[in-house]
């Protein structure tokens, strides 16, 4: 019997979007295991804590993995995301990116492959309703009480409501 595939699907999930949900669903049907890697990146001024990005994605995504019938976890990271496969002994990365990304990914992908040939990345397209769902414009409708209930899950969208509420109250 052959090793389980093990997946990782890195993001900073903040928040956690629909579509980034599409991705957990369709990357559950490719891996055996799937490890979605919550990374710290203070660059990206997060609205929510690591903590919190880890429990809202756990949240959101154990009723796809359990309907899928695969293992996943979710885990906080804050290295390379090739010493971070390594670690948790992945075999695939997956990863969501719209056309605009693709010089970026193209190069981060060629530095990967010579870090550790033995990882391949595969990128997959969110369904096209999902695919300019972006964390950071979902937070700036938010921040202008746009209405976000279509871009990420309903428990998320009250979330990040909430949090956008305590910056404006100083808190």
């Amino acid at each position: 019997m052959s090793a389980p595939r093990v997946g990782i699907y890195p993001g900073t999930f903040d928040p956690i979007t629909n579509g980034h949900l599409d991705i957990i669903k369709r990357g559950l049907r490719l891996v055996d295991r799937l490890v979605i890697g919550v990374a710290t990146n203070p660059s990206k001024d997060p609205l929510f804590t690591l903590e919190e990005r880890v429990a809202m994605v756990a949240q959101e995504a154990a009723p796809l993995a359990e309907s899928a019938g695969v293992d996943f976890e979710v885990v906080q990271f804050n290295e390379l995301l090739m010493h971070f496969a390594e670690r948790v002994g992945a075999d695939i990365i997956i990863r969501l990116r719209a056309v605009a990304d693709f010089e970026y990914e193209f190069q981060m992908t060629g530095m990967n492959y010579q870090i550790n040939p033995d990882i391949e990345t595969v990128f997959l397209m969110a369904d096209p309703k999902y695919q300019t769902i972006a964390s950071r414009l979902v937070k700036e409708v938010a921040r202008y009480d746009g209405k976000i209930s279509s871009f990420v899950p309903v428990r998320v969208a009250e979330a990040v409501v909430k949090r956008v509420a305590e910056s404006r109250a100083g808190k």
